[in-house]
């Protein structure tokens, strides 16, 4: 792929109280062990709990012309709100606040986050909290291109957005995390990371009990001629990719060179949470500047992504998720 460098060095940096909750039995899980450093047993997720045709469904509405791109504050990402509060409705997914909506105060449009929680099912472990997020925006309508002018933003990051509703409908179906979930999708990440910036402080000034946030961005296509399938930003920052490769019992997460060249840690929405609350941070993600040519463009379509992969990727994480937040102590540790 060819990019000028002046354009690499932009990536990602471009505008790229919780209710309880009443528990039902898990099903579609498995018990395994050991699942940690203690043997501690835990609920391991099977392998196909969500498939492509799931990935497929969430993905040809987020990323569909009728959304015409996701811009902050339009009518396309309005309707992108209401369809993630329905997939969280439907799934057990509480609203974090008094609704899922988390108002910007930094975003001179009316713009959303949409914020639910799953609480934990320890009594002591559930004050502890873990936030999974992606950015559901996109930079809506730009310059045509054989007369098509909507940059449908299906990678970037409708990908990560589905794989975040995905994870949370599993933890809302089984609920067998012992540490509190909190789920956001955020909105004017492409505007510098405004939604994530907004929420991080805020959560700060709350005195949330963060252990850590990760984040899911640009995994709608393979890695190509690695020997791992996902990457982290600021990998040598935490051990995350450790505890997760144990928990996964392979090689998932790997450490891709030009994520550090580029300061990719910085440039998303894990950022702001690692500078209010200096906890482990990470961005996921299988965009490695070779295997994917249409960064904010048109071309950025459902038809290039690769529903098998994600769907893959999703289960493969589910148990290290699972792993993290059901560890009697706190693993991921800053390094």
């Amino acid at each position: 792929m060819k990019i000028a460098i002046s354009f690499l060095s932009l990536l990602f940096a471009m505008a790229c109280g919780s209710t309880k909750i009443v528990e039902t039995n898990p099903d579609n899980v498995k018990t395994t062990e050991p699942a940690g450093p203690e043997g501690l047993k835990a609920k391991m997720p099977e392998a196909g709990f969500t498939d492509a045709d799931k990935i497929g469904t969430i993905m040809s509405f987020l990323a569909s012309d009728d959304l015409k791109g996701r811009d902050s504050g339009s009518k396309g990402i309005e309707m992108a709100a209401q369809y993630i509060e329905k997939h969280f409705m439907e799934n057990g997914i509480k609203p974090y606040f008094e609704s899922y909506r988390d108002t910007l105060s930094n975003f001179k449009k009316a713009s959303y986050n949409i914020v639910g929680v799953i609480e934990g099912n320890d009594a002591t472990l559930k004050n502890e909290y873990i936030l999974i997020g992606a950015h559901y925006d996109h930079i809506g309508i730009i310059k045509a291109e054989n007369g098509d002018a909507i940059a449908n933003g299906a990678n970037d990051n409708a990908s990560g957005t589905t794989s975040v509703m995905e994870i949370a409908r599993y933890f809302g179906k089984n609920k067998t995390n012992k540490r509190s979930l909190i789920f956001a999708l955020f909105s004017a990440e492409e505007k510098g990371l405004l939604g994530s910036k907004h929420l991080a402080k805020k959560l700060k000034e709350a005195e949330l009990n963060l252990y850590t946030m990760l984040n899911f961005e640009m995994t709608g296509v393979p890695l190509q001629g690695k020997d791992y399938e996902l990457y982290i930003t600021g990998y040598e920052m935490s051990n995350l990719a450790d505890v997760s490769n144990r928990y996964a019992k392979k090689k998932l997460i790997g450490f891709l060179p030009t994520a550090k060249e580029y300061n990719l840690f910085q440039r998303s929405d894990n950022y702001d949470f690692y500078k209010e609350f200096n906890v482990p941070s990470h961005t996921f993600c299988t965009f490695d500047f070779t295997n994917f040519d249409h960064y904010h463009k048109v071309g950025d379509e459902n038809d290039i992504m690769d529903f098998n992969h994600m769907a893959s990727m999703v289960n493969k994480m589910l148990p290290v998720l699972e792993g993290i937040s059901n560890a009697s102590s706190q693993e991921i540790k800053l390094q």
